[in-house]
């Protein structure tokens, strides 16, 4: 196998490799899509791209098919992501993304090294989707208190409360212009206010919005000046969000020396990596430095782990 990366033939099928790798993701990524308009539509022709454009499509159609009926994980952390590109034009760019690391790995002469880049795509991707989101929810969070009172400024000023939500999806910041915008375009087709909702309080994980929906629950079924329970809602949630910033400032140095110290055996290696090779290599070639390298990641995950532990704060 090491003589098999080490080879012309393996330094020619990178390269290969590497050619349609970066086709397929600038056709996905940069190049416009061949989907046109309604209105513009004609029945009779089918628009056509360039030869590129259609391998690019059939891959995304092939991912498709195969997702079709499957499980919708991937379509739901889009969703709370915020990410408009479909899950199959994303499989594609992760796959050609990976195809890409294991090309290069080949180009190289480092085969075991561009797997491992390879495998390492899905798992990065994940990680990105998941930090979108918790950004996204995060911006959700901050937007709570100016939300409570335009929807409060509304109901006052005459608007009913699908008036108000509607108002709050014109008007405005994303993301909540985006979720409020849903729960209108879900009430427009017959599905409960408070079903979508109940929704957006769950796809953005937020303990606040889920009492404001139950407020607003109990308000339509027993009465009362909605008005002033979101006010009422709105004072607490901005009390929380004062101690939340000050929690977060007396914690902020511990976060810090927590992120230093998971971060500085890599940059130790590195840097060992960059300056004595032969120094650093004998821990993976080596028996010894191998059971050294593996008590090391143990006592990092353990150490990491009670980083984590002391630093979020529960409160």
């Amino acid at each position: 196998m090491g003589s098999f990366f080490a080879s012309s033939a393996a330094l020619t099928l990178g390269w290969v490799l590497l050619g349609v790798a970066g086709l397929t993701m600038t056709v996905l990524v940069t190049l416009p899509s061949n989907r046109l308009p309604l209105s513009r539509r004609r029945f009779t022709d089918e628009p056509r791209g360039t030869g590129i454009q259609r391998m690019a499509t059939a891959a995304t159609n092939t991912v498709d098919k195969i997702m079709r009926g499957r499980s919708s994980s991937l379509d739901a952390i889009l969703e709370e992501a915020g990410v408009e590109t479909p899950a199959k034009d994303l499989i594609v760019i992760l796959g050609a993304a990976a195809l890409a690391c294991f090309a290069l790995g080949l180009v190289l002469g480092q085969g075991v090294i561009g797997l491992l880049l390879a495998l390492l795509c899905p798992i990065l991707g994940r990680m990105w989707l998941s930090m979108l989101a918790d950004r996204r929810r995060k911006a959700f969070g901050k937007q709570l208190d100016e939300v409570l009172q335009m929807m409060a400024g509304s109901l006052r000023a005459g608007y009913s409360l699908p008036q108000a939500v509607g108002t709050i999806a014109q008007e405005a910041s994303k993301p909540v212009s985006q979720e409020f915008a849903r729960v209108t375009n879900e009430t427009r087709v017959g599905r409960s206010m408070m079903d979508s909702l109940n929704d957006v309080s769950a796809r953005m994980r937020n303990e606040d919005f889920y009492w404001i929906t139950q407020a607003i629950g109990i308000n339509r079924e027993v009465g009362g000046n909605l008005a002033d329970v979101l006010e009422n809602v709105s004072k607490t949630i901005r009390e929380r969000s004062q101690m939340q910033r000050q929690v977060a400032a007396l914690a902020a140095d511990g976060k810090l020396s927590a992120i230093i110290l998971m971060l500085l055996p890599f940059v130790v290696t590195l840097f060992l990596f960059l300056t004595n090779p032969t120094y650093i290599m004998r821990l993976f070639t080596e028996p010894l430095g191998l059971i050294m390298l593996g008590a090391g990641v143990l006592m990092l995950g353990i150490g990491g782990f009670w980083l984590t532990k002391v630093i979020n704060l529960k409160y």
